[in-house]
């Protein structure tokens, strides 16, 4: 995934549901309730770190106690205290790493609550978010690392951890999970995806894994991708106290079926699908990865981002959205301006002779589908003009306006190739466009003969388009023909 590339837009709750969100997860709520505990008797280690001793104490004060072996299946009770240790520690560590509490003396390991635990109360949401969002790259860190046990096995007796000991890229592992969160966003995105679909963990898995254009994976790849899938499984349990997903774990059965190995993912059984692990990110961790992205460099629009910017920016921005984001996006622009100011606005922002102005132009016709009859009048006043008389007649058409003139031959043409054009730069070589080729060609007798000599910047891509598209060879050579007229003619 490039960084100059533009991902999917969102939909993203206000600011203040998503702060509610935030302050709901268990991760951000436990290390708020630890903070407000804290106080002079509390101590931490060198590292900050709650002290052994008081370990017992936080995981009472968070409720995670008396979580018996009766209770918790085949865990004993000092199993059960040993991981609401655990947890304690974590949300503990959680709170330093957000600033709700800081180390006063390293010396004496004294602690104080930290500026930003007022801020979780009173706070604007932006505040709490930008709180939120520390815990949550503080657990992906946490979720890259390896076991602790594995890390203790490899330090040596001067208390440093050999790292070539251990099967452990620190980089890669960063990079995988990384990716991983990427492609999960991008998944969560695609508008042409059911909203709020689940995503079996194989599948994440292999979006990592198997290169986009091996068709079908060798038994080695599939290899990688359950063990991938078995990496999945144990970082989004890390991460699950963020609030970043909805996560389904990998049933552990199908560890004892497969030996305590990590279980083949599975091929043609969508029904035990989720056996495998499922993934779902919440509108919360929508905004979390969004955020990471935005700060790695990427463009990662939201709905509703440009609503109070020019209508340039929004034929522009809107040019590589997914037609429901596109129609979306266009409303919320078109609800904070007056009908007609905003069609003379959008046509005005539709001229140009670059290589993004049928685009623009396309984008504005679809744009002023969606205002009423109080923009006749901005249409009306650019019929004469060459780049958008054509478009202006059809929307007056469209709306069953009166006393429409007709169009020239040359205005007809014009118009013709400034939206296959548009297509072209919308949509590539899709089935849609060989279809309005067909359609072109079929319609006007004599089509290419007139077609060259269009006066219009893109008039030799368009039929070098059109040769390449056509099925019927004679035709093909025709436009071919046609476009290679016109390159000497823009050339003379």
């Amino acid at each position: 995934m490039s960084d100059s590339t533009p991902l999917p837009p969102v939909r993203l709750p206000s600011e203040a549901e998503l702060a509610r969100d935030a302050l709901a997860t268990p991760l951000l709520s436990r290390a708020a309730r630890l903070a407000r505990w804290a106080g002079p008797d509390t101590r931490v280690d060198s590292g900050g770190g709650l002290v052994e001793e008081q370990l017992a104490a936080a995981a009472e004060v968070l409720g995670l106690t008396g979580r018996s072996g009766a209770d918790a299946g085949a865990v004993t009770d000092a199993e059960a205290a040993e991981e609401a240790e655990a947890e304690a520690s974590e949300a503990w560590r959680a709170a330093v790493d957000t600033g709700l509490v800081e180390v006063v003396d390293e010396d004496e390991g004294t602690v104080r609550a930290g500026d930003n635990l007022t801020l979780l109360t009173s706070g604007a949401p932006a505040e709490v978010l930008h709180i939120w969002l520390d815990a949550l790259d503080a657990a992906i860190a946490d979720a890259s690392v390896p076991d602790l046990d594995d890390l203790m096995d490899a330090m040596d007796e001067g208390g440093e951890i050999d790292f070539s000991t251990l099967d452990w890229d620190p980089q890669a592992e960063a990079e995988f999970l990384e990716g991983v969160l990427a492609n999960l966003y991008l998944l969560t995105a695609d508008e042409r995806a059911p909203e709020g679909t689940p995503v079996p963990l194989p599948a994440l898995a292999a979006s990592v894994v198997v290169p986009s254009d091996v068709a079908e994976p060798t038994d080695a790849m599939m290899e990688e991708v359950s063990t991938a899938m078995m990496r999945l499984d144990d970082q989004f349990r890390i991460l699950g106290p963020t609030g970043l997903a909805d996560f389904r774990p990998v049933d552990e059965s199908l560890l004892i079926e497969e030996g305590q190995a990590a279980p083949q993912a599975p091929e043609d059984e969508p029904e035990d699908l989720e056996r495998y692990g499922v993934v779902r990110l919440t509108p919360l961790g929508l905004y979390g990865l969004r955020a990471r992205l935005l700060d790695a460099g990427y463009d990662a629009p939201a709905l509703g981002d440009l609503a109070d910017k020019g209508a340039e920016a929004l034929l522009d921005g809107t040019a590589h959205y997914g037609p429901l984001a596109a129609r979306a996006e266009t409303e919320q622009w078109l609800a904070r301006r007056e009908p007609l100011a905003a069609a003379r606005e959008l046509l005005a922002a539709a001229r140009g002779g670059d290589a993004g102005a049928p685009l623009r132009r396309l984008h504005c016709q679809q744009a002023l589908s969606l205002v009423g009859s109080e923009a006749e009048p901005a249409l009306r006043e650019v019929l004469d003009d060459p780049e958008l008389g054509g478009l202006a007649r059809v929307w007056l058409a469209e709306h069953g306006a009166a006393d429409i003139p007709a169009p020239s031959q040359e205005l007809v043409f014009w118009l013709t190739v400034d939206t296959v054009a548009a297509q072209l730069a919308a949509e590539g070589n899709s089935a849609e466009l060989v279809a309005l080729v067909e359609g072109l060609a079929a319609q006007h007798s004599g089509f290419f003969d007139t077609a060259w000599r269009v006066d219009h910047p893109a008039t030799a891509e368009v039929l070098e388009a059109m040769g390449r598209l056509h099925p019927d060879k004679r035709i093909a050579k025709e436009a071919r023909k046609a476009a290679y007229k016109a390159r000497s003619q823009q050339s003379g």
